[in-house]
């Protein structure tokens, strides 16, 4: 996927993150899904195929129905605000994520997934990080912490099973408290060295975060990492990635609904949720569905209009604007609901220079090609073009309109900023600084995004961190930077 996927995470990410494509999620071919340098798992697309419906010739929902959903919410400064989470399939590829989740169920038995049986912690990853990882807790002790963070939940944040496991003492000796806080803190400082070995500049932005909201967002990185990697993940059996999603999936909704877990990195996300009850899980589930947007067939091969190409860049980028909101809190006066809007104009802005910066590679490594195809059209961009990495006067006037329309969502991004708790507020901002900085480089290149990669040294990203710093003070809406553009209003207005 084109996500950055965990990046900003969608508003903290920095461009080595999780949004950098190293990819958190999954580059399709027109045939085959291409791990990044991991292995080919090309033919699953044709066992996902096969499970989707095949009684209609165009499943899921109708052209009509699409363009009614992509036509509607309003206009702001220049483009329109959609809220794509209500935005739901039957698409093919959610039926057969769907219909697998049916047969693990059907099955009557707990699925256990291939290898180490840690969904999303390979070998790779533990190559990454340097040492074995979730090696520290036995399963009963795993399960001791969660009764415990369930214990500290408010009563209604959980359901009960009817066999409940809920139904444990919340009385814990101080030998148990002991030992439940160790593996936490283990739990954590594992969290954080996974985001440090993929996402080393993300990884310093969140030290410029309190400890609370610091370790969460490592927890939430790590489930980004992790359903990254089992798209990704080479494998024997082609069947086995639908299975490993579905149940992916129906490990984070009983963790939603009975606050339960099965390994050490669970209980971090459990620990997120219980300190902020407010967390919800649609973008958690909204990212797995853009992860299924690039499965051949059943996914987006191509994106017709901008329009399709933004609800992609809302699933596997806008979400995590979404999961940060409560972790980051909001100023007096605005709350999760009035700050959305510009935390999905971040992780769209983020997503689309992702797209603009990596047309090339895109193209010659992934056999892949985000740009709109009416943009193309347009501007008179053949995909031979792209393919074959040919500059010319199109493709940079083309360039230009996309990398216009990249800063609109930025600044509309930046009226979010002033929204957040002032702890949250700088590295936001320099995140926003320096992956819009990104855009500059490919100017600098000539606009020429086919055979030169824009890049923004370490050493540039700390020059810029005072004018970050600078950005978030009050004065600066009266007294902007020079070429600073004043801050939009923060008010929400239709046009």
């Amino acid at each position: 996927m084109k996500y950055s996927a965990v990046a900003l995470l969608s508003l903290v990410t920095s461009s080595d993150a999780l949004l950098a494509r190293s990819r958190v999620v999954t580059m399709v071919s027109d045939n085959a899904l291409v791990s990044s340098g991991r292995g080919n798992i090309g033919a699953a697309s044709t066992y996902l195929h096969s499970l989707a419906p095949t009684a209609s010739a165009n499943p899921g929902r109708s052209d009509d129905e699409m363009r009614g959903e992509m036509t509607s919410g309003k206009t702001l400064e220049g483009g329109k605000v959609i809220d794509f989470e209500a935005i739901r399939g039957p698409s093919k590829a959610e039926q057969a994520l769907e219909k697998a989740k049916q047969e693990i169920r059907s099955s009557g038995e707990k699925y256990v997934p291939p290898g180490n049986g840690i969904l999303g912690i390979n070998e790779e990853v533990v190559s990454e990080v340097g040492h074995e990882l979730a090696q520290f807790a036995s399963a009963e002790e795993v399960q001791l912490c969660a009764a415990y963070l369930r214990s500290q939940a408010s009563n209604s944040l959980f359901e009960k099973r009817d066999t409940s496991i809920n139904g444990e003492t919340a009385s814990f000796s101080a030998e148990e408290k002991d030992k439940i806080d160790s593996i936490l803190r283990k739990a954590y400082v594992e969290s954080g060295e996974v985001t440090s070995a993929f996402a080393k500049t993300f990884y310093l932005g969140t030290q410029l975060l309190p400890e609370a909201s610091r370790e969460a967002i490592w927890a939430i990185y790590v489930w980004c990492r992790r359903t990254d990697e089992i798209v990704d993940a080479p494998r024997d059996n082609d069947e086995e990635m639908l299975k490993d999603l579905g149940s992916w999936e129906m490990r984070l909704e009983s963790l939603w609904k009975y606050g339960e877990v099965e390994d050490v990195y669970d209980l971090c996300l459990l620990d997120v949720l219980v300190k902020y009850p407010n967390l919800p899980i649609t973008p958690f589930t909204d990212m797995i569905r853009g992860m299924l947007m690039d499965v051949p067939r059943l996914g987006q091969d191509r994106y017709e209009t901008f329009d399709e190409l933004h609800l992609y860049c809302y699933r596997v980028a806008g979400t995590v604007g979404l999961m940060s909101l409560p972790v980051f809190g909001c100023a007096k006066g605005y709350n999760d609901q009035v700050a959305r809007e510009p935390a999905l104009s971040l992780g769209v802005a983020f997503q689309l220079t992702n797209i603009l910066r990596d047309v090339g590679e895109d193209a010659e490594k992934r056999g892949r090609i985000y740009l709109p195809r009416e943009d193309m059209e347009k501007f008179g961009v053949t995909q031979e073009q792209i393919f074959a990495q040919r500059m010319d006067k199109n493709y940079v006037d083309m360039m230009k309109f996309q990398i216009a329309r990249a800063r609109m969502y930025y600044e509309r991004a930046r009226r979010g900023v002033f929204m957040l708790a002032p702890e949250s507020r700088l590295p936001v901002q320099s995140s926003l600084d320096a992956y819009g900085r990104i855009l500059d480089k490919i100017e600098a290149n000539g606009y020429d995004s086919l055979t030169t990669r824009a890049y923004v040294d370490k050493w540039e990203k700390l020059s810029m961190i005072p004018f970050s710093w600078y950005r978030t003070q009050d004065i600066s809406r009266s007294l902007p930077l020079p070429g600073d553009k004043s801050i939009p209003s923060l008010e929400e207005s239709s046009l």
